[in-house]
């Protein structure tokens, strides 16, 4: 098991501690935050950090359990991914070097096929997907067959009324379910996403598929919007006036729209699958990512790091920053925080 006896986190050299019963909790140099207590032990020489050595010098007042690290959870776009939407050598390396005792799983806005291949390469492929930002969560394997833990869906009727708010607009909307990807039309965008996931689309129109679901209260795992940054600024807006209280809406980028049902994350899907399947906390779990999605899960998780090319919103609550996706942040990070060599 992996010991985290310190980290950066702000100023000072910070020890993890938990089931902490602390005379004086407001200690400056505490930081609480998921039952984890960040005590700084300031510019202590790290050649002597140690569980006795924190004991004895530093904050004998307290009943200190090491945290461990048993589990790592990734995003993928913005994080896992370098410049070219690939995995890079080192990434590939660095996490096929992890223990299996120590389960990695990769949690994403994508589909199952989009993420199978990647899982192929790192070499986790007998681990579970978080899909559509947790609305979907199974155990994929081509040798058994699909185990779903979790399966959420945008109603039929609320999927149609998103496509009639694209009718008067050139946005393009594609429908998601189970691993379908239903575009509307072969155009500018289908052929980016279908490049970038490496998926090929299924060319329906949207409101054939709704009549298809409809009998069996089917719905939608995911809807993508995309199309022109102004009027995908204007569907952002139409969106949370009229559904905002049913569905996430959520801008992954200027033109792009991702929607998901309201009550699911990437958080709650991770704690799920850890629990359900590992019996591990998810406070014994590193967690990275980069975008408004992740961080539910980043503050969820034991360890919540966010890679430097982040949004503000992210770094502010992680509890470490690596370096960007474009510089093996989360390799990086797992070889600091695993002490792997």
């Amino acid at each position: 098991m992996n010991m985290v006896v310190d980290g950066n986190c702000g100023a000072g050299l910070y020890f993890p501690i938990r089931d902490c019963h602390a005379r004086r909790v407001d200690e400056p140099a505490i930081k609480a935050r998921n039952n984890l207590f960040w005590f700084n032990i300031g510019n202590a020489d790290e050649s002597h950090v140690g569980c006795d050595y924190v004991f004895d010098k530093f904050v004998p007042q307290f009943r200190i359990s090491v945290m461990i690290i048993r589990a790592v959870c990734t995003d993928i776009d913005g994080t896992l991914l370098n410049q070219n939407k690939q995995l890079s050598p080192k990434t590939i390396s660095t996490i096929r070097k992890i223990s299996p005792a120590i389960p990695v799983i990769l949690a994403s806005s994508r589909m199952p096929s989009a993420m199978t291949h990647l899982q192929h390469e790192l070499g986790i492929s007998r681990y579970p997907l978080i899909c559509y930002n947790g609305g979907y969560v199974i155990s994929y394997s081509p040798e058994r067959p699909v185990r779903v833990f979790e399966s959420v869906t945008i109603p039929e009727n609320i999927c149609r009324s998103i496509v009639r708010l694209g009718d008067d607009n050139d946005i393009h909307i594609s429908l998601y379910q189970h691993d379908d990807w239903f575009a509307p039309q072969r155009d500018q965008w289908t052929e980016r996403e279908e490049k970038i996931t490496k998926v090929t689309a299924r060319i329906q129109d949207p409101d054939t598929v709704l009549d298809r679901w409809r009998p069996g209260n089917a719905g939608a795992h995911k809807i993508m919007c995309m199309g022109p940054a102004d009027q995908i600024g204007e569907m952002h807006k139409r969106l949370n006036e009229k559904h905002g209280g049913d569905i996430h809406v959520y801008l992954s980028r200027p033109t792009y729209l991702e929607l998901a049902p309201k009550t699911i994350s990437k958080g709650t899907a991770l704690r799920l699958i850890l629990e359900k399947q590992f019996n591990i906390p998810v406070t014994e779990a590193i967690a990275f990512g980069d975008n408004y999605n992740d961080i539910d899960m980043l503050q969820i998780a034991g360890l919540g790091v966010a890679v430097d090319n982040a949004r503000n919103e992210v770094k502010a609550i992680a509890d470490d920053i690596t370096l960007s996706s474009l510089n093996d942040g989360v390799a990086v990070a797992l070889e600091k925080w695993l002490k792997m060599s």
